[in-house]
C-alpha cells in the first residue's frame, strides 16, 4: 500500500514538497490506537530504540558500580551533537571503567555545529570516536562490558555478548524477532533490524507503562526516562528537536529520532508509544509528526506547552534574511481534522 501524505512543505500559498510516512500508536496493552499507512512494513529503527539499547547498562549493574547518574544514562541513549559537555561525560564514563577512548569502536565523525568543529580546526585535531554521536551509547556497551567481566573488543558484533544482551532486550520491548535475514549494520557499526512500526511503538508503550515488563526491567525503563527528562540536553543538544521537546514537556513524554525519518515517543501519563517512519527518510518531517501527535495526545496542556510544540509541529521556513517565506505543516491525516 501507499503510504499517505503526513506532511506538507509551502512556499507563499504553494505547497512545493510532500512527505509521505506511516504513524503506529499503541497502548500497553498492544491495542493499536492509532494507525496510518502501512505500519506492518519492517522497518530499521536505527537510533530511536537507543533507550532499549542501553537497558542492560543498567540491568547489569554497571551504572550503579561506576556511579552513573542523570548525565551518563541520558547520553548512553543519545544520538548528541558532540559538543563538550557530551564528549566530557562520554570520556567519564569510560574512566570511571578503566576505559578509554580508543576501546571505542563506532568510527570517527565530526561534531554536528560549526563552533564545535571550529575548536578541533583550531587545535590542529581531527574528530575522533568520542565525537561520534552514538559514543555516549558505546560508551555504555562498553561498560557493561567491563562489569559482566567480558572482553570489550569487538562488542559491536552481534555475537559478542553484550550486543547479544542488547538484541534480546530490544526483541522483548518490541515483541519482534529480530532476524537474522532483517539484519543490517547501523551507522555506529553495531546491528540493526528491520521490524514492524507497530512493534516499535509497542516496545515504546511498555517503556512508558512497563506493563508485562519483569520488576526489575520497569526500574531501568522508569530511571533512563526520567534521566532523559532531567537532562535533556545529553540526548541531543544545542538546537534539537529531541532536546527542545522534552525541555518543554519534562517527564510527560520522552522523545528520540532515529536516521532515515524515524521517530519515537513514550507518554507515560497516556500510556502510549508512538512511531513515525518517514518513506524519504526526512527528519524535518519526523519531527513535524512527532510534535503534532504530541499535542494531540497529550492532555491538559497550557498555552505555553501548546505554544511550544505549536512552533514544532510547523516551523517557518525562513529565507536568508530571516524572512518568513513559508512552513512545514501536518496533513489531516496526522492531526485527525
Amino acid at each position: 500500500m501507499d503510504n499517505p501524505v503526513l506532511v506538507e512543505v509551502t512556499r507563499g500559498n504553494v505547497v512545493e514538497s510532500r512527505h509521505r510516512g506511516a504513524i503506529a500508536v499503541v497502548d500497553g496493552d498492544g491495542r493499536l490506537v492509532l494507525g496510518v499507512g502501512d505500519i506492518e512494513r519492517p522497518v530499521f529503527p536505527r537510533s530511536a530504540v537507543k533507550a532499549f539499547q542501553a537497558l542492560p547498562l543498567i540491568e547489569s549493574g554497571a551504572a550503579d558500580r561506576y556511579g552513573f547518574g542523570n548525565a551518563e544514562l541520558a547520553l548512553a541513549i543519545s544520538s548528541h551533537n558532540g559538543e563538550e559537555r557530551h564528549v566530557e561525560t562520554a570520556r567519564r564514563m569510560l574512566a570511571a571503567a578503566g576505559l578509554d577512548e580508543g576501546c571505542l569502536e563506532c568510527g570517527p565523525q565530526w561534531p554536528e555545529r560549526g563552533k564545535d568543529q571550529a575548536v578541533l580546526h583550531r587545535a590542529g585535531l581531527n574528530p575522533g570516536r568520542i565525537h561520534n554521536n552514538c559514543s555516549g551509547k558505546h560508551s555504555g556497551f562498553l561498560c557493561t562490558a567491563a562489569c559482566t567481566g567480558e572482553d570489550p573488543a569487538g562488542y559491536v558484533k552481534a555475537e559478542h555478548p553484550v550486543m547479544r544482551a542488547v538484541v534480546a532486550a530490544g526483541e522483548e520491548m518490541t515483541g519482534a524477532k529480530h532476524a537474522s535475514d532483517r539484519m543490517g549494520i547501523d551507522g555506529c557499526s553495531i546491528p540493526t533490524f528491520a521490524i514492524p512500526l507497530q512493534s516499535i511503538a509497542l516496545g515504546f508503550a511498555r517503556f512508558a507503562t512497563g506493563v508485562g515488563l519483569s520488576p526489575a526491567r520497569r526500574a531501568a525503563c522508569d530511571r533512563l526516562r526520567k534521566a532523559a527528562a532531567a537532562e535533556p540536553f545529553m540526548v541531543a543538544g544545542t538546537g534539537r528537536f529531541c532536546t527542545k521537546a522534552m525541555t518543554l514537556l519534562g517527564e510527560r513524554a520522552f522523545v528520540k529520532t532515529g536516521a532515515e525519518g524515524v521517530f519515537t515517543a513514550a507518554l507515560p501519563e497516556q500510556g502510549l508509544g508512538i512511531a513515525v517512519k518517514i518513506d524519504d527518510g526526512a527528519a524535518r518531517a519526523s519531527e513535524v509528526v512527532t510534535a503534532d501527535l504530541l499535542k494531540r495526545f497529550l492532555s491538559g496542556l497550557d498555552d505555553r506547552l501548546t505554544a511550544g510544540l505549536d512552533s514544532l509541529r510547523r516551523p517557518a521556513i525562513q529565507d536568508r534574511t530571516g524572512v518568513t517565506v513559508g512552513e512545514l505543516r501536518p496533513t489531516a491525516a496526522v492531526s485527525g481534522i
